[in-house]
């Protein structure tokens, strides 16, 4: 590993490979957060199996972090890399000319989701981390006002997206990891090699999944902010 990830086309590939990887997790990730639209209790199911399961705690969340932090540093890397090898200053560099605004910018909206994850593992992550290993208390995470909800996973969700700064943020956030995912999702397939008959049609797919999952993360923030509005 350590040997492939000293070529600039070895960092790609590896860098690709996280990205395909942190897009099937966001599949997932939306999946579930849907449910919090459509049936708060599924929701709550969910959400705790996710939270309490040991294979998904202690083997797939470690994987998961450690991907997202591998793509992000891999590809500020390969910008820094890229930028030092260009054979021209940037005062006379016409990106505009070889490269859309996406592509000449993927370090700006990487940097931005970077500090949204932020936000999110504060919001979300960390609250359940102390509720369950620092405070020991498995109860901390029921619905004490609505018992027969279960757990306050539906709840405190919906509360989050109370405050309308806090949704502004996401949504923001959320076109940023579109404009990402929009050249990022099909670059990676090609550093990876996928080259074939039928890289048009999956190149409609890629970009149609780029705009279907951020615009469906924004409407469930839109939805909760407003829902409470109207009660």
């Amino acid at each position: 590993m350590s040997g492939l990830l000293k070529s600039s086309i070895g960092r790609k590939v590896a860098m690709a490979l996280s990205g395909l990887f942190l897009v099937v997790f966001l599949t997932q990730h939306f999946v579930i957060n849907l449910s919090s639209v459509l049936s708060p209790d599924t929701f709550n199911t969910w959400s705790h199996f996710m939270g309490t399961n040991g294979l998904v705690q202690f083997g797939l969340q470690p994987v998961l972090i450690f991907g997202v932090v591998f793509h992000f540093v891999m590809g500020i890397r390969l910008e820094l890399q890229n930028r030092k090898a260009r054979p021209v200053k940037y005062v006379s560099y016409k990106g505009s000319a070889n490269a859309n605004w996406m592509s000449r910018n993927m370090i700006i909206t990487g940097l931005v989701i970077l500090a949204f994850f932020g936000l999110h593992f504060y919001d979300f992550f960390f609250p359940e981390l102390a509720h369950k290993y620092i405070d020991g208390d498995m109860s901390g995470l029921l619905d004490p006002n609505n018992p027969a909800l279960g757990y306050k996973y539906h709840p405190e969700t919906v509360h989050k997206f109370e405050p309308f700064w806090r949704v502004v943020l996401y949504v923001i956030s959320f076109v940023l990891l579109m404009l990402h995912l929009l050249h990022g999702f099909q670059s990676s397939l090609q550093s990876i090699g996928f080259n074939n008959k039928y890289s048009k049609a999956l190149k409609v797919v890629t970009k149609a999944w780029a705009i279907i999952i951020p615009v469906g993360f924004i409407f469930i923030a839109l939805y909760h902010h407003f829902n409470q509005l109207s009660h």
